[in-house]
């Protein structure tokens, strides 16, 4: 009797065990458990990418310097970032359109043409 009272109570335990394990995976597989885990995943590989880029950035000045003792050369004043550049292409896109504009007069900003609509 204690043998069938220990085996039931075994069996049973292995059984909450699981389902306890199954429920817990699947709510680590729902879409929103998936993209919270994607976004942490991102996060860190972002802090990563960044601490590796200022190591990057500092074993640049370090070496710099280090050339410019070496061939007597005074170190740059500046060490920060280059200037950021800005993108001509779009510059020229905007006065393309005031082109478009005056020759073909004002264009409909309600309406913009796609030529997949009809299809």
């Amino acid at each position: 009797m204690f043998r069938r009272a220990f085996w039931f109570t075994a069996g049973a335990a292995a059984g909450v065990w699981a389902t306890t394990k199954v429920n817990r995976k699947l709510r680590q597989l729902t879409p929103e458990s998936l993209a919270a885990q994607a976004a942490n995943k991102a996060i860190e590989t972002g802090h990563r990418l960044k601490g590796f880029a200022l190591d990057v950035r500092a074993g640049m000045v370090q070496r710099e310097a280090e050339l410019g003792d070496a061939l007597g050369i005074g170190a740059p004043a500046h060490h920060g970032l280059p200037p950021q550049r800005r993108l001509t292409a779009l510059e020229g896109r905007r006065e393309n359109h005031k082109q478009d504009e005056k020759h073909y007069g004002m264009l409909d900003k309600k309406h913009s043409y796609n030529r997949n609509e009809d299809h």
